[in-house]
C-alpha cells in the first residue's frame, strides 16, 4: 500500500466506474472521495482539499474541463494534481484537457492497473521536486513555492502548466530548451502531447505577462530572453 492516506477525489457520472476506481485506489492506501457531477466535484474539492482529482470529461452540470478551469483559477488548487478520464479518442479533446491545466489523462475503457500506475507516478514526480528559490530577472519575479509570478510587482495568474513552463525556461535564461525536453520535464514521459500543446502554452504565457520574453528558436525549441 503506497497511498499513505493521501486524498483523491473522483468525479464520474457512471456509478460502476466510480466503484471500480475507488476500490483499486483504496487498496493502494489512498483516501477516496467520490462525486457524480461537476457541481458536486467542485463542492467536495473545496471541502476535502484532495491532493489529486480525477475528472471525467463528459459529466452533467459542469464537464471535467470546466471543473478543471474553475479549480485552477483558485490559489488553493494551483498545485493540485488533476487527471482526466475521457472516452473521446480525438487528439483535440486530449489537448484541450491538458491546456485547461490537467496533468494527465486516461482513456476509457479504464484499466484500473493503468490508472493506479499513473496516479502513483504523478505523486512520485510531485514528491521528488526539490525546494527552489525565487527567480528574479529584470522586472519579472517567479516564486515556485507560492506558484506566483509578478511583473513590475503586479501578480500575474498563470495556469499550473503555464507556470511550470515559464519557470523551466526562466531557470536558465538564454538556454534553448528542446521541444522534447520541455515535454518530458513539464508533462512527463507517460503523457502523450504534441507540439501544438507547447505552442499554445507559450502563447498564453506571453499574452498574460505582456512581455516578449520567450523566444522561438525555429525547428529547435524555446528560450527565456528578456
Amino acid at each position: 500500500m503506497d497511498g499513505k492516506g493521501q486524498k483523491i477525489l473522483i468525479a464520474d457520472d457512471e456509478p460502476d466506474i466510480l466503484e471500480i476506481i475507488q476500490y483499486n485506489l483504496q487498496k493502494e492506501g489512498y483516501e477516496v472521495i467520490t462525486a457524480r457531477d461537476g457541481d458536486e466535484a467542485l463542492t467536495k474539492a473545496k471541502t476535502h482539499k484532495p491532493e489529486l482529482i480525477i475528472l471525467d470529461i463528459m459529466m452533467p452540470r459542469k464537464n471535467g474541463v470546466e471543473v478543471c478551469e474553475l479549480l485552477r483559477m483558485q490559489p488553493a488548487f494551483k498545485e493540485t494534481l488533476i487527471i482526466f478520464l475521457t472516452a473521446l479518442s480525438d487528439e483535440g479533446s486530449h489537448i484541450k484537457g491538458l491546456e485547461s491545466g490537467a496533468d494527465d489523462y486516461v482513456s476509457k475503457p479504464i484499466s484500473p492497473k493503468v490508472l493506479v500506475s499513473r496516479v502513483n507516478a504523478l505523486f512520485r514526480r510531485l514528491h521528488k521536486k526539490p525546494v527552489e528559490s525565487i527567480i528574479k530577472i529584470d522586472n519579472v519575479e517567479i516564486d515556485p513555492q507560492k506558484f506566483d509570478v509578478r511583473v513590475d510587482g503586479k501578480s500575474i495568474i498563470l495556469a499550473k502548466k503555464e507556470f511550470e513552463l515559464l519557470h523551466l525556461l526562466a531557470s536558465r535564461p538564454g538556454r534553448v530548451f528542446l521541444r522534447n525536453e520541455i515535454l518530458s520535464q513539464i508533462w512527463g514521459n507517460e503523457v502523450i502531447v504534441g507540439d501544438r500543446t507547447i505552442d499554445v502554452h507559450i502563447r498564453k504565457v506571453r499574452q498574460k505577462l505582456g512581455l516578449d520574453c520567450i523566444t522561438t528558436v525555429k525547428g529547435v525549441g524555446y528560450k527565456f530572453d528578456l
